[in-house]
């Protein structure tokens, strides 16, 4: 696969290319923020699409066998773990996923608690449904963020915790958690009886030398109390596509999740992302591979260029992910006043850290799921915006 071509997708209605006016984002500004990739997916999932396309009935579809045997397949490849077809239900996306297990195992008013700075719609959804947030904040340590242990069981006891939304890997700080932090985080929350979702949605997105541990498989009495969210849309860029898998060993606490993906009317049945997904996981392996390379040359490189042209801005080494952690603090701007910069001046519509939550302040998101010269651009436009303001 070449990640180096530039495929233009202006005009096609891109929330990550068109969405400048919907978003109050000036039209001139290169988009680097959602986790969107602009590289083109496996060639196989475009001849499955062209195929289903072709026959000219798109009605009601169900997950076939060989679809469950593909997700299957891929998780004992590539995680060496080792699930079964009834684990597995389909819905339309990570997000709503939370949402209906946030319902699902919780009452209004109980405690669910997340670890900040971290995906935002977790908060929101949090929120909306009425449940009380609490926060085990991530510590920013030695240039690498840490977890509170301590803080970690002293929130869950005083707040009577109910649910655990877990982001592994991390996004947006890059962690991929070791054995040892999962097992910690685990057994404090199988000690008091709180039920773990553990979005795994960014599993695929590892560097040399890390390894990601799927949280269910490390212990065989976490099965009661863990539920595994996953999906193809980030590892093959198939997120219009709307769908996921959502991985439940204990039978229990699955009939009580599909109950509300009832009740909701979401699960997923989506004819053309089940196709996808079925020839992603097939045919897949060495177009990710090489794409975690490409990445990890993308991610050096924007390291050597802050460090040769800007050492105030820097990276918080990520261990996995496209999105990159990056702490602008250094130039002693205001989050606002960091805001305006990178759109009016360096024309680079970036994430901005504090919708990850108040830890935030002072950083960006940045994704790097792009060919090496838009990156470039980007780099050279913010240093040559720098240097007009005198910052760097």
């Amino acid at each position: 696969m070449n990640f180096n071509k530039i495929n233009d997708r202006r005009n096609t209605h891109s929330i990550k290319w068109d969405g400048h006016a919907k978003m109050n984002i000036p039209d001139d500004c290169m988009p680097l923020w959602v986790a969107d990739m602009d590289f083109q997916t496996v060639p196989e999932v475009v001849d499955a699409l062209s195929d289903l396309a072709q026959r000219g009935i798109y009605g009601y579809s169900f997950e076939s066998d060989d679809y469950f045997k593909s997700v299957i397949g891929w998780m004992q490849r590539r995680h060496q773990w080792n699930i079964e077809k009834e684990w597995i239900s389909t819905t339309p996306g990570v997000v709503s996923a939370i949402h209906a297990c946030i319902q699902a195992f919780t009452q209004l008013g109980d405690a669910v608690m997340i670890q900040k700075p971290v995906y935002h719609p977790f908060a929101h959804a949090i929120n909306v449904l009425e449940r009380k947030l609490v926060n085990n904040a991530l510590i920013l340590k030695d240039a690498q963020y840490v977890i509170d242990f301590a803080d970690f069981e002293k929130q869950i006891i005083d707040n009577q915790v109910k649910l655990f939304i877990l982001c592994s890997p991390h996004n947006p700080v890059g962690r991929v958690w070791t054995k040892e932090e999962l097992t910690t985080m685990a057994d404090v929350c199988v000690k008091h009886h709180v039920l773990i979702v553990s979005d795994e949605i960014h599993m695929d997105f590892v560097f040399k030398p890390y390894r990601h541990h799927v949280l269910v498989d490390l212990n065989e009495n976490y099965r009661d109390h863990v539920i595994t969210l996953t999906a193809p849309s980030k590892t093959f860029n198939l997120a219009g596509l709307k769908l996921s898998n959502t991985m439940i060993a204990n039978q229990k606490l699955k009939k009580k999740l599909e109950k509300v993906y009832d009740d909701l009317s979401v699960h997923a049945g989506h004819s053309f992302g089940l196709a996808a997904t079925q020839a992603a996981y097939n045919h897949g392996d060495a177009y990710v591979d090489e794409m975690v390379d490409y990445l990890y040359e993308n991610l050096i490189f924007m390291d050597h260029f802050f460090k040769e042209n800007c050492p105030k801005i820097k990276i918080v080494q990520p261990q996995g992910l496209y999105l990159v952690w990056v702490d602008f603090r250094e130039l002693g701007l205001k989050d606002r006043e960091l805001k305006s910069f990178l759109l009016t001046k360096a024309k680079l519509w970036l994430n901005d850290g504090l919708i990850f939550g108040r830890e935030g302040s002072g950083f960006q998101r940045i994704n790097i799921a792009t060919p090496k010269a838009l990156i470039e651009k980007a780099l050279n436009q913010l240093l040559s915006a720098l240097k007009a303001e005198n910052l760097c």
